[in-house]
């Protein structure tokens, strides 16, 4: 039998490796570059919600549970709910002696007895004195007739059966636990809190102090960039990067350089070759149809920008050197195109673009008419960002876990009269019902608006897998016949073609949308 997990308990910090308001894609990361130590892990979210309820890590081998909110997916909660699957110590004091074995048990066996601290344990000689906690009693179907007894202390609590017919607040809760009418204890709860009753109330919704990256705990932290906690869209390609301790970083389409991008956000974890000539077809039509347009349409470039739908290192992507003829190259200003690439960020969040400088899109609408047209492309002779694609992270999704969630809010005075902000956690259909209000006026006539609005089906399940080792319960973001195995069965599953993408183009933004409503990636140019 291979050695249990040793972590250490670190109350209102974390377990070992697994620290508290660590971000969803740092955390299963880790867990999944250790195969041999969590073999299982299952992710449990809400399909028709999934950035809006909790998303729960569950490591049945290992006796773990870990919950993240869900807009942020920070690691809020850990909870241990069996002590025989993990070694676990506080100051080098073990909670429990595992018992050696001689052979591995089976990965769901429920171990027979008691298998947590006792009361006197805990007490004496862990944690010490500590208030009195909170009993809840036995629901009308319990048969044991046992409630529960939480003892709380700052950052972690423990949970110990007792007899509901031994209960009375009148008898202090030491004498209570260390009779014999209390069991063991049954789970315990790491938190960032002073106590359970507590902490509970906010704990999904508090505002985070600490990174998300594990990186940023270590001591080399004044060598790495500063996260982005938020991005706002601005129009005409100003996108500001709000960060975590540091001064915000404006990020100008076709005037930001590379060399700004790793200055400010550190060198890119990957660079991409972009490679996709799937709808190059639309690109031309594209083209064409600027010719005749406003300078103040919704129209121009939106086809290019449907079309970069390869933007990260991690899809499988056809040959970079393609010997096939590109008729779009012979239209462009600049003959080579080797320059242009992702910089893929994934403990960002986003992919950056940069190739040579393109007409920005037009500001929201204003009072201002002059401010909301395209000024047109720069004269600059070097590449540069000319777009940012901002990934959700939704679960359930094609590209789930290949980047850290980032969040995002369109700033515009035009969206001041709205009863709430356009984010990344606003459903597509209400953010579609805005832009096209605040976008009315600018195109040529109703034919055009309801042309430009039309979805354009994007398949993300063909060809390679999501080749991820994680059982997610509550559906794929794929067909029915390739949902995996114990997943629960859910109406988000639609039958074969469930995981298509939608994509819909606004001036500037263009949108990949799931089939819950929810917007999966932002691409801003």
């Amino acid at each position: 039998m291979s050695k249990p997990a040793s972590l250490q308990i670190y109350p209102g910090k974390g377990l070992g490796f697994l620290i508290l308001e660590s971000s969803l894609h740092d955390v299963l990361t880790r867990i999944k570059a250790q195969p041999h130590v969590y073999p299982n892990i299952d992710v449990v979210y809400t399909p028709r919600r999934p950035l809006v309820e909790p998303v729960v890590l569950n490591l049945p081998v290992n006796g773990l549970r870990l919950r993240f909110d869900g807009p942020d997916q920070r690691l809020r909660l850990i909870e241990v709910h069996d002590f025989t699957r993990t070694q676990l110590s506080y100051k080098n004091l073990d909670l429990v002696k595992l018992p050696e074995a001689k052979s591995s048990p089976p990965a769901y066996s429920i171990p027979s007895g008691p298998t947590g601290p006792i009361f006197r344990h805990v007490y004496n000689r862990l944690m010490g004195p500590t208030f009195p906690g909170e009993y809840i009693p036995p629901t009308s179907s319990c048969k044991s007739g046992k409630g529960l007894y939480v003892l709380s202390y700052p950052g972690i609590a423990f949970t110990f059966p007792l007899q509901d017919s031994e209960w009375s607040p009148k008898i202090d809760f030491v004498s209570l636990l260390s009779s014999s009418a209390a069991a063991p204890a049954k789970s315990l709860a790491i938190f960032n809190g002073p106590s359970w009753q507590e902490a509970r109330g906010d704990l999904f919704t508090r505002t985070c102090p600490n990174p998300r990256s594990l990186a940023l705990s270590s001591r080399s932290k004044e060598l790495r960039p500063d996260e982005i906690d938020l991005v706002k869209i601005h129009g005409n390609g100003k996108i500001e990067m709000m960060r975590r301790s540091s001064l915000p970083f404006i990020i100008t389409l076709s005037e930001t350089t590379p060399q700004d991008l790793i200055a400010e956000l550190g060198p890119p974890d990957a660079i991409y070759r972009k490679s996709d000539r799937r709808l190059s077809i639309h690109k031309t039509h594209g083209r064409q149809r600027t010719a005749y347009h406003r300078p103040y349409s919704a129209s121009p470039g939106k086809y290019d920008d449907l079309t970069d739908t390869d933007q990260s290192s991690t899809h499988t992507a056809t040959d970079e050197s393609d010997g096939e003829d590109d008729p779009i190259t012979t239209d462009e200003s600049h003959g080579d195109l080797s320059a242009e690439c992702f910089y893929n960020y994934f403990h960002h969040g986003l992919d950056v673009f940069v190739s040579y400088a393109t007409s920005p899109s037009p500001s929201f609408p204003s009072s201002s008419s002059e401010n909301s047209l395209s000024t047109g492309a720069k004269n600059v002779d070097h590449v540069v960002a000319t777009k940012i694609l901002l990934h959700a992270n939704v679960p359930g999704s094609y590209p789930f876990n290949r980047y850290r969630r980032s969040r995002w809010v369109v700033d515009s005075p035009a969206l001041q009269h709205l009863d709430r902000s356009l984010t990344s956690e606003t459903p597509f259909t209400e953010l579609s019902r805005s832009l096209k209000q605040i976008w009315k006026g600018s195109y040529a006539n109703e034919s055009e608006e309801r042309s430009l609005q039309r979805g354009m089906v994007l398949n993300r399940g063909w060809g390679d897998s999501p080749g991820s080792s994680c059982e997610l319960l509550g559906g794929w973001e794929e067909s029915a016949d390739t949902q995996r195995k114990g997943s629960v069965n859910s109406a988000f599953n639609g039958g074969p073609g469930s995981g298509n993408t939608e994509l819909f183009g606004f001036p500037g933004l263009v949108f990949e949308v799931l089939k819950n409503d929810v917007v999966s990636c932002l691409t801003i140019y």
